[in-house]
């Protein structure tokens, strides 16, 4: 079997707001086909038209190559060793960001072919299972026009997700920071109302976390507001500084007795090696698309494992990403939740037609897949219609 071809689908959302910092409102999908008809499936988290440049840009010496230039004719099975070839074939472009994410896309799409040439499901071919089922953490988007439409509006989606079986939930506490949101300025202090309403209305049997998306401007502050959140029996604390204060993430993660995780912007485990080492967070949160794909992800969760570090997958793209993260925490020992987005509390369109066959929750969990590859399928319809716009865009 010899790759032929490596198309790519840049997808919009035609609802998206250019004022919202959501990248669940576009997407790229790259397609891997074979001589033999097989065709795997990967997805990205990342400016989908620069991701495309990646791959289909040609290269005019051995280091400084487009991605899809190197994979033609390859035999697709050999997926590791085609990570590979990507990385080093392309260094001098980079070997780190938008590079990796699109290397991501390709090696989950490799994946995806694999198991389907093979028949197995993608966890099969990762490693031996060490679970049964996989359970989701929900993340929850609030109203942001006053605190307390924000109060009230997490407590109101706190309590839909655990009536639809989750068994931990996420809010995002984002007062400050890149992520701000420009109608809710109000002092740090008062998140932790918001924190101990939602925690009273899902009682002490939900897993809560919190996520300040790199809000507070250095160590200092972050420990004296979350000093306060202790007694909300939280699983993490999620990005509370900014991503390059490694520093400062270490003063937080050793200051206080929150875990402190961080991870979905990172590529390579040769950042979370520094992530974890120097940052000293106890949570890694790898997003298989931008990190560099399952190949990658899977050496990052080794490397978790030797350091006694816990692996919970980012994800905020569609049907694809959640696959992928499953089969991803199939095999992972200590990989307790992945981030899930429900299409039913989703406002993006892309994440609720684009992909058939998701995953489902039963019982508050997702079952082990059994389909070949990643077991997921794109509606055509739905894709032609989100690359239409797309173009509409740009034309």
């Amino acid at each position: 079997m010899r790759i032929t071809g490596v198309d790519t689908h840049i997808l919009v959302d035609p609802d998206f707001d250019v004022g919202a910092t959501s990248s669940a409102q576009d997407d790229i999908v790259v397609e891997i086909r074979t001589d033999e008809g097989v065709t795997g499936i990967g997805e990205t988290d990342v400016n989908p038209w620069i991701a495309r440049a990646c791959i289909d840009a040609p290269g005019t010496h051995t280091m400084g190559r487009g991605l899809a230039e190197m994979l033609l004719g390859a035999d697709p099975l050999g997926v590791e060793d085609l990570w590979e070839r990507l990385y080093v074939g392309s260094a001098m472009n980079g070997r780190r960001g938008a590079v990796v994410n699109a290397i991501g896309a390709i090696d989950m799409a490799l994946h995806d072919l694999r198991g389907k040439a093979l028949g197995k499901p993608c966890h099969e071919l990762l490693g031996v299972a060490v679970r049964d089922s996989i359970t989701p953490y929900a993340s929850l988007q609030p109203d942001v026009s006053s605190l307390d439409a924000y109060r009230e509006s997490m407590i109101k989606w706190a309590l839909d997700a655990k009536a639809r079986g989750f068994r931990a939930i996420k809010i995002e506490m984002t007062l400050a920071g890149p992520y701000a949101h420009k109608g809710l300025l109000v002092p740090w202090e008062r998140s932790t109302e918001v924190i101990s309403a939602v925690r009273a209305a899902v009682g002490p049997e939900v897993v809560l976390m919190v996520d300040v998306q790199y809000a507070f401007p250095d160590a200092d502050t972050c420990l004296a507001v979350v000093a306060d959140w202790v007694e909300f029996d939280l699983f993490f604390l999620e990005t509370p500084v900014p991503s390059d204060d490694l520093d400062g993430c270490a003063r937080v993660a050793t200051g206080q007795p929150i875990p402190v995780a961080a991870g979905e912007w990172l590529t390579t485990r040769f950042e979370f090696a520094d992530l974890m080492d120097r940052g000293k967070v106890k949570v890694a949160q790898p997003d298989i698309g931008r990190v560099g794909g399952l190949t990658e992800a899977m050496r990052v969760a080794e490397m978790a494992e030797e350091r006694g570090v816990t692996v919970v997958p980012h994800l905020w793209k569609t049907g694809i990403s959640v696959a992928a993260a499953v089969h991803l925490a199939a095999v992972v020992p200590d990989c307790p939740f992945i981030e899930f987005l429900p299409k039913e509390l989703s406002g993006s369109a892309l994440r609720k037609e684009l992909t058939i066959h998701d995953p489902e929750i039963v019982d508050g969990k997702i079952p082990l897949p059994t389909e070949p590859g990643l077991g997921v399928e794109i509606d055509r319809d739905a894709l032609e219609r989100f690359e239409r716009a797309a173009v509409a865009l740009t034309s």
